[in-house]
């Protein structure tokens, strides 16, 4: 990360946007590794609803889909699954904060881009303790 930031033209950057909402370690991990590159970690959702959060990012016209589960939390079989309004209550029933245990996603269509990345999913795979999905290009 150092040596990436040293070379242009991440050199003019001064700090890093994080998108972690809850993970106190992951946070702390970021912020060191940052720092030693001689930059600062913002995080702009740091402890934001997640409903709001969730909502929000699908009525902008985000799609994603979900590649990492923690599956003490959620069934591992949500890996791989699109990232959709219709989710969200079954995350709700189940109790299930994603975002505080573990689970991540990735965006395939963001309001900013030209186009949407074109994906498919790819193996689904239990590894130290969490179940990942790939996302391979299409």
């Amino acid at each position: 990360m150092t040596q990436a930031f040293a070379e242009p033209p991440l050199a003019a950057i001064e700090a890093g946007r994080v998108r972690y909402l809850f993970l106190e370690d992951v946070r702390a991990y970021r912020e060191q590794r940052l720092a030693a590159a001689g930059r600062r970690a913002v995080f702009p959702l740091w402890q934001h609803p997640t409903a709001e959060l969730a909502a929000s990012f699908l009525e902008m016209g985000f799609e994603a889909t979900i590649v990492c589960v923690d599956p003490r939390a959620l069934d591992g079989s949500f890996a791989g699954r699109r990232y959709e309004a219709g989710l969200l209550p079954t995350c709700r029933r189940r109790s299930i904060r994603a975002a505080r245990t573990g689970s991540s996603t990735h965006s395939s269509r963001r309001p900013l881009f030209c186009s949407p990345i074109v994906c498919t999913v790819g193996a689904v795979v239990e590894r130290d303790g969490f179940v990942f999905c790939d996302l391979l290009p299409a």
